[in-house]
């Protein structure tokens, strides 16, 4: 874990929430297990096997010796999360959480948990699309499927969307979101759908044309939505979805699909999209396999 504990020596003191450590792209040998993320002003250390007392405590010692040198003074705040199959837990390990716990991205706000399951309320690798659709939202008319906490629809408004549908069967989640808006002081032009899309689309057809369509779906949720036999439903809506040259983003985050499933749904159910390019993730989020890492493909109706 040496890799691991050298990136604590070494990480700064930013404001923004980030990936630190990201040992799953197996550009670490030996470290795979582990990540690191900062979400000011609490670190998240997250292991994906066992972690015996003598690796907790280096971590432990590595993370106080910075904390020391980049905060004097203050207390530093840490939190593990096991992700262990079948024994997921999360434990405050020093220091306390804000509550409300607010972490900004690029200028914007957002409420996250990292006390609370296993998403903490903003998924830091689509820190690049979010970029994306900020500098495209202008004036457009904009659908953010499977919105979660609508980090996307934040960014699409302070990027002049004239308007944001929102769609996520979680009502939690979407009242999170809602928090979102009101963080960010945005105007009302935001809507929020606690829906399962696939028996909403009349309302969603009645909202459209969309400039841009933001799909971001779980790659397994049993009873919502399993990409290897319901994301070829969504791509079939995108034709008639689009206005004429309007563009969608589609993202999978599935280490056993690659980008060729999604061009091959593409092909096969809505031809008439024309793939402009792949987004690269966040540079902390090298993978020795691009193929295994999030994908975010930007196509672009005829």
């Amino acid at each position: 874990m040496q890799a691991l504990l050298n990136a604590i020596a070494q990480m700064p003191l930013v404001e923004d929430a980030q990936r630190v450590f990201h040992g799953r792209g197996g550009t670490h040998p030996g470290c795979e297990q582990w990540s690191l993320d900062w979400f000011a002003p609490v670190w998240v250390l997250t292991s994906f096997k066992p972690v015996s007392e003598a690796e907790m405590g280096q971590c432990e010692r590595a993370l106080q010796a910075r904390w020391y040198e980049l905060a004097p003074g203050q207390p530093l705040n840490w939190v593990f999360q096991s992700r262990v199959t079948g024994e997921a837990e999360t434990r405050l390990m020093a220091g306390s959480v804000p509550e409300p716990h607010v972490v900004t991205e690029q200028g914007d706000r957002y409420i996250v948990h990292v006390l609370r399951g296993q998403n903490h309320g903003l998924f830091l690798d689509m820190a690049n699309g979010r970029k994306w659709l900020k500098s495209h939202a202008q004036h457009q008319n904009v659908l953010n499927l499977f919105a979660y906490t609508c980090a996307f629809s934040v960014v699409a408004l302070q990027g002049g969307a004239a308007q944001v549908v929102n769609l996520d069967m979680s009502q939690g989640a979407l009242a999170v979101g809602q928090h979102n808006h009101r963080l960010n002081h945005l105007p009302a032009k935001a809507r929020f759908l606690g829906h399962d899309v696939f028996k909403t689309w009349g309302k969603i057809n009645k909202m459209g044309p969309y400039g841009v369509v933001v799909i971001d779906p779980p790659s397994y949720q049993k009873g919502s939505f399993i990409a290897t036999k319901d994301y070829i439903k969504l791509i079939r809506r995108l034709p008639d979805l689009l206005e004429p040259q309007g563009h969608v983003l589609l993202c999978l985050n599935a280490p056993e699909l690659d980008t060729h499933f999604l061009h091959a749904q593409v092909a096969e159910a809505a031809p008439s999209l024309r793939f402009r390019e792949r987004l690269a993730n966040p540079s902390a989020f090298v993978d020795i396999d691009p193929e295994k890492s999030l994908k975010v493909l930007h196509y672009q109706n005829a």
